[in-house]
């Protein structure tokens, strides 16, 4: 073959990172600051970053938790509001990718389709397709990170109804939410009780004629303040920096103390949480029908009402909750199994999510596909047997990114510490193969429960377990060694593993010690 018609080589980078959300961007910020000599790009399949925050479009869209702790450690959260808006969030995330000069290392409309991991090479090849183009393009890189979330974006979760198809006025799901769709003075009937139908409905009584929130089952809802008073004034007489530091860890304690409580005493919760309900409920309301689950409180994520919004639409009588389930969809609502009919214009059905591990990318090592459901989680970081991947998942019972930002700390420290040692190779292998195991992620949400046979798993000790608690990640994942038994490395080509030695971590690495 000439050299003109040889193929073309393959651009290498020393990290590939899948996904431009809260996630990606985050990991972004922590290799360019922490690793300044890596090389890296940042995969986004759609044409804008932002991940979730750009992608739904819905009524009212917000967080469930407080910005300070859902935004970055290294980037105070400047607004009033604590519980915000999807725009704001999403001005947060764009104004950090500007800020840490992100936008070089971001390109848009390349979905990752595949990725296979060479042991000899010491390096994965990675398969992209551009998804305003069609075309497909390769690239190798030393360490992939998947910072892709948990779900799919092209797709929400909409159980079977039936008469679906005779129903006569529109159907969405709010993954998908149509820009011209108006509800201005139509009857709503928002199918689901979790976070996105407790955003929905408040958000949709402002304009719609009424909106009827229909759940099978009830989810705990606790009204919250929108802003948070302590938190502006710790900013206003301290300083962004530090009212930013000291929010941040009041809510952390303030998250662990609740969830903790929840935990430790239900019966006691529950009645709180009731209590509390009832309160924001006019008299005599049948708070035990609507408002009161089956199950402790989280099992599921507790769903948060900004100023309790949506009790106050229920109290104005612009909106209803109704406990049952649907027969079938008539041509002007839904019957329900109790006989009655739900009128409806618009039936949105925020029924949940579609999990999907790793972004849906097919990854292989040394020639045989990665089932994730076989691998064990390491660190809830590394997939066992799998070199060179890493992945970010936060936290489902308090922020999301409280655990992201700690992961790609742990990560940077890792790559640092390979360089320092001249390894090339580090995979995670548990020293007991029989270990017994459970779902990576113990939690009771339908989301969960309908892909937990497709999700990595969890040991039953540490470093295997899946850690939900910030402060014993913070020793784990920020004040701990990367070196670890169950950890090893080798160099390409060299055909054997050691394990690194406590105390051989480079002098200064970043983020050691805390």
């Amino acid at each position: 073959m000439s050299a003109s018609s040889a193929p073309p080589v393959a651009e290498h980078l020393d990290v590939l990172v899948v996904g431009a959300g809260i996630s990606g961007i985050g990991a972004g910020r922590h290799l360019k600051t922490a690793l300044p000599s890596k090389t890296f790009a940042i995969l986004e399949a759609r044409a804008a970053s932002g991940g979730t925050w750009d992608l739904f479009r819905y009524p009212g869209i917000r967080s469930d938790s407080d910005l300070h702790t859902f935004g970055y450690e290294f980037k105070p959260w400047r607004d009033e509001q604590s519980v915000a808006d999807a725009p704001r969030i999403l001005s947060y995330l764009r104004e950090t990718v500007a800020e840490n000069g992100l936008d070089a290392h971001i390109r848009h409309h390349h979905k990752v389709l595949s990725a296979s991991w060479s042991s000899d090479r010491a390096r994965w090849t990675v398969h992209v397709e551009r998804t305003d183009t069609g075309e497909r393009t390769t690239l190798t890189c030393s360490w992939l990170f998947c910072a892709s979330g948990y779900y799919r974006y092209d797709q929400g979760y909409t159980p079977h109804f039936e008469g679906r198809e005779r129903f006569r006025g529109t159907i969405v799901h709010p993954q998908h939410w149509p820009e011209d769709l108006d509800h201005a003075g139509k009857r709503v009937v928002v199918i689901g009780s979790g976070a996105t139908a407790v955003t929905l409905l408040p958000a949709m009584a402002g304009t719609a004629a009424h909106v009827t929130m229909l759940q099978r089952t009830p989810s705990y809802i606790m009204p919250v303040s929108k802003n948070d008073v302590i938190a502006n004034a710790l900013k206003k007489y301290l300083g962004q920096e530090r009212g930013h530091a000291l929010t941040r860890r009041k809510n952390i304690a303030q998250q662990r103390f609740v969830w903790s409580f929840c935990r430790r005493y239900p019966k006691a919760a529950r009645r709180f949480i009731r209590r509390v309900n009832a309160r924001q409920l006019p008299e005599g309301y049948p708070v035990d029908e609507h408002f009161n689950p089956p199950y402790d409180p989280w099992d599921q994520r507790l769903c948060a009402a900004p100023d309790g919004d949506l009790f106050k639409a229920v109290r104005a009588g612009k909106a209803s909750v109704v406990t049952d389930r649907i027969a079938t969809f008539t041509e002007d609502g839904v019957r329900l199994e109790s006989g009655r009919e739900l009128g409806a214009d618009v039936v949105v059905t925020a029924t949940g999510l579609n999990v999907q591990a790793f972004g849906g990318i097919r990854i292989t090592v040394d020639g045989e596909e990665v089932r994730p459901s076989d691998t064990v989680a390491y660190k809830g970081v590394m997939l066992s047997g799998v070199p060179n991947l890493a992945f970010s998942i936060g936290y489902t019972n308090s922020s999301w990114t409280l655990k992201v930002g700690l992961l790609c700390e742990h990560f940077c420290r890792l790559l640092a510490h390979m360089d320092a040692s001249g390894h090339d190779i580090c995979r995670p292998e548990p020293a007991d193969p029989a270990m017994p195991t459970r779902p990576f992620l113990d939690f009771g949400a339908g989301y969960i429960r309908r892909a937990v046979d497709r999700l990595p798993r969890q040991g039953d000790r540490m470093p295997w377990l899946t850690s939900m608690d910030y402060h014993s990640d913070v020793r784990l994942l920020r004040a701990d060694s990367v070196v670890d038994p169950e950890l090893h490395f080798t160099r390409a080509g060299a055909g054997t593993e050691v394990e690194g030695e406590p105390g051989t971590e480079a002098e200064g690495e970043p983020g050691a010690g805390g």
